[in-house]
């Protein structure tokens, strides 16, 4: 595997810290610019906005710049940002800063994933993905735990400061390690056709469970911070803790998924959507119980970024001659999930439905998902839960 695809992980990695670190962040945010836990929340959606937004501009910007220059640019917008969000005393600037943050991520994005693959040959392209996604799952073992940690001994901003200097040396291994044009021996694929290819019902039915099986994630990770402090009894310095293991169980997911996608894509899909399901549920209901939320804590990470990888990779083989243009529109779907779960999260807390109300949000988009998935599989193509399939009839 090239030294460079590493290094789109290392970058990858800062990125995947500053999206999902204020989670352990909500409380101090929320405090420090005396806005509601919910208000602090949508700085998550705002995050997850910009990139639903920018994916697709991007990427179709990506398609004309030097692969080199065009990282190094992204990379620069999004550290500048988090100098700023690091220094404002305004929750709308902060705000801001989350979509332009989100912004020069999905740009990112989009021309590191195609720059990856690029630089290995047929056999190794899903190996150079896991790499590059595999970055986003040690943010959650590493960064976001770290973030926690820093906001809890020195504030919030300290998270926000940190996550500009590790981007520091990913840009200067950027510098060194990729090339610097884009390589002109592969077929260039025309937008308009790369759209074209993406409307069809099959594909655009999975970026719709791949939504809702993401809203469902981040519905309930944005707020793991009030859940575990305020109903399970942990205190604040086992935030990080809980985080980890969340991000442990992300990273175990990615790694297994990568290996039994490839054979049995349907199963893992199918299997591992039904068992978030219950999974959410479960964790709602056992919320109290220190043992049981840290067990399912560790469970849902590994499910939900386990099934969701396995998503990705289904946007790519539904849509092989939309090469540019596929990524973007599944990291968009990610992203339509992590703003719409945060907001309606949100949405259950500001009722006053407690702070179990986010769990129980995260089951119920589960349960559209399958329901959806139960309903069209047949007609589309698209995996459907084991539960759905019809037995063959017995021989006579």
């Amino acid at each position: 595997m090239p030294f460079a695809v590493h290094v789109l992980g290392l970058a990858v990695f800062a990125q995947g810290t500053s999206e999902f670190m204020l989670s352990g962040l909500l409380s101090g945010i929320a405090g420090d610019l005396h806005v509601s836990l919910g208000a602090a929340g949508l700085l998550t959606s705002a995050f997850a906005v910009g990139m639903v937004v920018g994916a697709p501009l991007t990427a179709l910007a990506g398609r004309t710049w030097p692969r080199r220059r065009a990282l190094l640019f992204f990379l620069g917008v999004f550290v500048a940002v988090h100098v700023v969000g690091a220094l404002t005393p305004s929750y709308g600037v902060l705000l801001a800063t989350r979509v332009a943050g989100a912004l020069a991520n999905a740009g990112f994005w989009a021309v590191a994933l195609v720059t990856a693959l690029d630089m290995v040959g047929p056999h190794q392209r899903a190996r150079a993905t896991a790499v590059v996604v595999g970055g986003v799952t040690v943010a959650c073992v590493v960064g976001v735990p770290a973030g926690a940690a820093l906001g809890e001994l020195w504030g919030w901003r300290s998270a926000f400061w940190a996550v500009a200097l590790v981007s520091v040396p990913a840009a200067v291994a950027l510098l060194v390690a990729v090339p610097g044009g884009r390589p002109d021996d592969a077929p260039q694929v025309g937008a308009r056709s790369e759209l074209r290819a993406l409307a069809r019902p099959r594909l655009l039915l999975t970026l719709l469970v791949m939504a809702l099986v993401q809203g469902a994630t981040f519905c309930t990770f944005s707020y793991l911070e009030p859940l575990v402090t305020r109903v399970t009894g942990f205190g604040a310095g086992w935030v990080p803790v809980v985080l980890a293991l969340f991000g442990v169980g992300s990273f175990a997911g990615v790694t297994l998924a990568g290996r039994l996608a490839d054979a049995r894509p349907d199963a893992v899909i199918g299997l591992g959507m039904t068992a978030l399901a219950v999974g959410w549920a479960a964790l709602a209901l056992t919320a109290a119980h220190p043992v049981a939320a840290l067990a399912l804590v560790l469970l849902q990470g590994a499910l939900a970024f386990g099934t969701g990888t396995t998503l990705i990779t289904r946007v790519f083989h539904l849509a092989p001659d939309a090469p540019t243009m596929a990524g973007s529109f599944a990291t968009a779907a990610f992203n339509v999930g992590a703003a719409a779960g945060p907001w309606l999260g949100g949405l259950a807390l500001g009722a006053g439905f407690g702070f179990r109300a986010p769990v129980w949000v995260s089951a119920l988009l589960m349960g559209a998902a399958l329901a959806l998935t139960g309903v069209l599989s047949a007609a589309s193509g698209v995996v459907r839960p084991p539960t759905a399939r019809r037995r063959p009839a017995p021989e006579r």
